[in-house]
């Protein structure tokens, strides 16, 4: 009997890699956390990942007995995580993060948006709720989940601690820059959100 199913290693982690793009969070990262110290930086890379660990973690065990207690379908999960990322990119865009840098507190960025939804999105909640579903009780299965979610967590705090070495090359103006782009992604990731949002509704009703 085997203990530890390295198929299903595999697929949870490339399917989790590719769903919180490691390398593309580094953008938003940097726009929201730039401009403070290092100390300060490396603090939200490690809470932020944090966060998101114990949110998959949670939805791992029991999602799909909260979203049920709760009367709530990935839908309705995808539709809040979008608008919320549509405010954080409308922030970005505006210029209010780079002209009130200290606006929001260093605890909040870790949370809100880094943590979650940006890391611990809707996507990577239903990925994961889904795996857990098809590991069908076997414990091998659960390990794996399990092992796949931890490395892909590491993979995450390696590109955030590390991304400091993007600061050096760009400066204070490439954090400007940065930050207008990383606006203007998380908008789009946000109206995408939405429009799978809808469409689940009108699924569902159908």
């Amino acid at each position: 009997m085997a203990f530890f199913d390295a198929a299903l290693f595999a697929e949870a982690t490339i399917t989790l890699v590719v769903i919180m793009d490691p390398p593309g969070t580094v953008p938003v990262f940097l726009s929201l956390t730039g401009r403070k110290t290092r100390l300060t930086r490396n603090r939200a890379a490690r809470q932020a990942v944090l966060v998101s660990l114990m949110v998959i973690s949670l939805f791992a065990i029991s999602g799909e007995a909260i979203l049920r207690y709760l009367g709530i379908g990935i839908p309705a999960l995808q539709g809040a995580g979008g608008l919320l990322l549509l405010l954080i990119a409308l922030d970005l865009l505006t210029g209010k993060n780079s002209t009130e840098p200290e606006a929001v507190e260093d605890v909040n960025v870790a949370l809100v948006p880094l943590g979650t939804p940006l890391l611990a999105g809707p996507g990577a909640i239903a990925a994961t709720i889904v795996f857990v579903r098809g590991a069908g009780g076997h414990a091998a299965s659960y390990v794996a989940l399990g092992a796949a979610i931890l490395a892909v967590h590491l993979i995450l705090y390696l590109c955030l601690r590390f991304s400091g070495a993007v600061i050096r090359l760009i400066k204070d103006s490439g954090i400007t820059l940065l930050a207008k782009i990383a606006g203007l992604l998380l908008a789009a990731i946000a109206v995408q959100l939405i429009a799978n949002s809808v469409r689940g509704f009108i699924e569902g009703a159908s």
